[in-house]
């Protein structure tokens, strides 16, 4: 076993983020536990304790990393669009790429609680950072709509491209031809968009 001081408290954050995330890519996050953590970087689970917290904050800088690495694909995405439209469909089918690329890590997003503890405010400024992408391009679409509606149609949106992508990663849309995910969703953002200009 490594001791506590054979590596900085960063090199370790660092080390068991890699290792947990490997370990996704594989398997799902319920099969995954502080000990077995501990023993791919050769410490003991009471090292983990002392850098993370507890086990709980650990499996929420994975969380973090994941909507970190979301993010930056979202905002790739972003710099070669043609209109608003265009922004809202190629981040919608960035979610769903995303989640099929690395479905265990994206389910551990949604799946994750907090276990009557708080949300950290750098967690809680993630999830404003990807919310808000949304709405900017919705108040860009419909600039006279109130920060109300925005909002709320902002929801809507994520919504139905998170059920469609859940769905698809999961193949759950049982239907006897395949369907294409992405087809779905230029369905769902073409009626709402319609509508919601109407």
């Amino acid at each position: 076993m490594a001791r506590r001081n054979d590596h900085t408290r960063e090199e370790l954050v660092s080390m068991t983020l890699e290792q947990v995330k490997n370990f996704l890519d594989e398997h799902p996050h319920h099969e995954l536990s502080l000990r077995k953590v501990a023993a791919m970087i050769g410490y003991v689970p009471s090292t983990l304790v002392n850098v993370f917290g507890n086990y709980n904050l650990l499996l929420l800088h994975a969380v973090a990393q994941t909507l970190d690495e979301l993010f930056a694909e979202a905002e790739a995405q972003m710099q070669d669009v043609s209109s608003p439209e265009d922004a809202l469909r190629k981040l919608a089918y960035c979610y769903l790429d995303f989640a099929s690329q690395h479905p265990h890590r994206w389910q551990l997003i949604f799946q994750h609680t907090m276990q009557g503890e708080e949300l950290p405010e750098w967690q809680s400024e993630r999830i404003d950072s990807m919310t808000g992408m949304l709405e900017t391009l919705i108040r860009q679409i419909t600039p006279q709509k109130s920060d109300e509606e925005i909002l709320e149609a902002s929801r809507v949106l994520w919504a139905g491209v998170h059920g469609i992508t859940l769905l698809t990663v999961d193949d759950k849309l049982f239907t006897s031809t395949p369907v294409d995910g992405k087809a779905l969703i230029d369905n769902l953002i073409n009626t709402y968009l319609n509508a919601w200009r109407a």
